[in-house]
């Protein structure tokens, strides 16, 4: 499944951006073999092949492949056992180094005995001089950086490392060892695609050289990225990933394709990800839905499961608090903000990072879980004369097949809805849960393809607490 064959591979016909031609591609691949070189014309030169606008590679040294094993395979036995409200022991010389090498922190002076002494830092912080929470001894030849907006608040330019994009990895497959997958293409076969449906998105192709080689593509959905939009199945099931990756939005547009092939895991990143949705997904692809919990300031955090009733934490380094709104630890099973100290970002260690997220912070069999998670600021809604929680608006909405929506509700207390283009057949379903909710009429609207609003949003006085 998913193996090229003897034509597809290599033809680059109507397509001369072969692997070849480029010698940074000696820099974007370091330990290349004849067999990644092929996998990477047969994903460019496929002739239902996207329009790929940009280049981009794993960037490993040998050294680093290695390493790269060993870690998956100590973050997949690692054990999450602290208890929510007591931090584990690696948390206090982990704050100790952040006061040594790190800029930020060491013009604070000493390290503070607790870790509660440390203040809260968040996006805008990174936003207005990220530089200074690079620790010292981070090799700046081979950082590189990406660029995320969010959904709200301050762009912001994150330092990263080959090493550690690599490292995301560790944390998928921690998460799919839970449904019974263990990942396993190899060479000659395209072990993940990464989905994205926006009228601009970075899209390339990779190979993943702790796979074999596997191949590893990113691509954008919107027709505007194809010569032809018909293409789109005809090469999703030419590269027959093993895992594919999105958001609720990409996988609406792949719930649409008449796609032949089927994934063995879905796993959804970024977005609220719907029961409805996911129940779809999984009809059609007969396959486990992760929802995951992800950042990029921090990576993957936690996997949703149902039996738990929230997201469990998936990082063995990576300590997570809830902050009221003076920073501030509250107790287990409070609901505030998430903030985390730790991840494998080697060139960001975070003390304290305020996410903008909420949710409560419970203990399980298996380890911490974020309980009730809300992206961003929670929003209260007026509805028949009484605040009801964001959450009530999600459960009213649960059943039905929405990628993506906003929900909003004006200086009057009117409501108006935003849903993705091509969900509008559950306008009317959704228009009756809402309405029965709030008590009055409530308009639907499209949501703009690009929009990446948040779900809840109110301009009503005390809407956020």
């Amino acid at each position: 499944m998913g193996r090229m064959t003897g034509n597809t591979a290599g033809n680059t016909a109507g397509n001369t951006d072969t692997q070849d031609v480029d010698p940074l591609d000696r820099e974007r691949f370091p330990t290349l073999s004849d067999h990644g070189r092929r996998m990477l014309a047969f994903m460019r030169g496929h002739p239902c092949a996207p329009i790929y606008r940009n280049r981009s590679g794993n960037r490993l040294l040998a050294h680093e492949v290695g390493a790269q094993l060993a870690y998956e395979d100590e973050v997949g036995a690692a054990a999450i056992d602290w208890t929510p409200g007591v931090a584990p022991d690696w948390v206090g010389p982990f704050v100790a180094e952040a006061f040594r090498t790190v800029p930020h922190y060491r013009a604070l002076g000493a390290p503070p005995r607790r870790l509660e002494d440390v203040a809260p830092v968040g996006r805008a912080d990174l936003a207005a001089d990220v530089a200074a929470f690079v620790p010292d001894h981070v090799p700046l030849e081979r950082m590189i950086n990406f660029r995320t907006t969010g959904t709200t608040g301050h762009p912001l330019v994150l330092p990263s490392h080959p090493v550690v994009a690599a490292r995301y990895a560790a944390f998928h497959k921690r998460a799919l060892r839970r449904v019974g997958i263990v990942p396993a293409h190899g060479r000659g076969q395209v072990g993940v695609v990464l989905l994205g449906c926006q009228r601009r998105c970075f899209t390339y192709v990779s190979v993943s050289p702790a796979m074999g080689e596997s191949g590893l593509a990113k691509i954008n959905l919107h027709p505007d990225d194809w010569r032809d939009p018909a293409h789109r199945a005809p090469y999703l099931d030419a590269l027959a990933p093993e895992i594919v990756a999105g958001d609720p939005i990409s996988f609406a547009a792949y719930l649409d394709l008449p796609l032949r092939h089927a994934p063995r895991a879905l796993i959804s990143v970024s977005m609220l990800l719907l029961p409805g949705l996911r129940e779809r997904l999984e009809r059609r692809f007969g396959c486990p839905v992760l929802d995951i919990y992800s950042l990029g300031e921090v990576g993957p955090v936690g996997v949703f499961d149902a039996t738990l009733v929230g997201h469990l934490l998936l990082q063995p380094r990576l300590y997570v608090e809830i902050l009221d709104g003076a920073g501030r630890p509250l107790p287990p099973g409070a609901v505030g903000e998430v903030a985390v100290t730790g991840g494998f970002n080697f060139c960001l260690p975070l003390l304290r990072y305020r996410t903008g997220d909420f949710a409560a912070l419970s203990a399980s069999p298996e380890g911490p879980v974020l309980a009730g998670l809300s992206g961003r600021r929670p929003v209260r809604y007026l509805a028949r004369g009484a605040w009801i929680n964001n959450i009530d608006v999600t459960h009213a909405l649960q059943d039905l097949p929405i990628p993506h929506f906003n929900v909003h509700q004006r200086a009057d207390a009117s409501v108006l809805l935003k849903i993705s283009p091509g969900a509008l057949a559950a306008a009317p379903a959704a228009r009756r849960a809402l309405e029965a909710l709030f008590g009055t009429p409530v308009t639907v609207e499209p949501l703009a393809a690009d929009d990446k609003t948040l779900q809840y949003t109110s301009a009503l006085d005390g809407a956020h607490g």
